[in-house]
């Protein structure tokens, strides 16, 4: 006769829509892209800061605007430092240990 599995438990999130085998742990390649979102969030922010002023056609507008405008460097590094945070939380949690609940 056919050997008899034992049942694999899982956990359901979301109603079922996302579902998990208990002791399981989060792949690398998904740690190592919480790394690099991060990352490339906090870099477009600082490179795009003040929009783009370096652009061929569009640059002058841009100077122009941030002008009269008068933008806050102080809240822009605010930002960046709130994003920088945030990526340490997610880097944190993201190579963490598994811990069964």
């Amino acid at each position: 006769m056919a050997e008899l599995k034992a049942p694999v438990e899982t956990k359901d999130y979301a109603d079922g829509w996302i579902t998990e085998r208990k002791g399981t742990d989060v792949p690398n390649f998904l740690k190592l892209c919480y790394v690099v979102i991060a990352a490339g969030a906090l870099a477009y922010f600082i490179y795009y800061m003040y929009g783009e002023m370096n652009h061929a056609d569009r640059g002058v507008l841009v100077r122009q605007f941030n002008q009269m405008t008068q933008s806050s460097p102080g809240f822009m590094y605010f930002v960046a430092a709130l994003i920088v945070v945030f990526a340490i939380i997610v880097v944190k949690f993201a190579l963490s240990k598994f811990h069964e609940d």
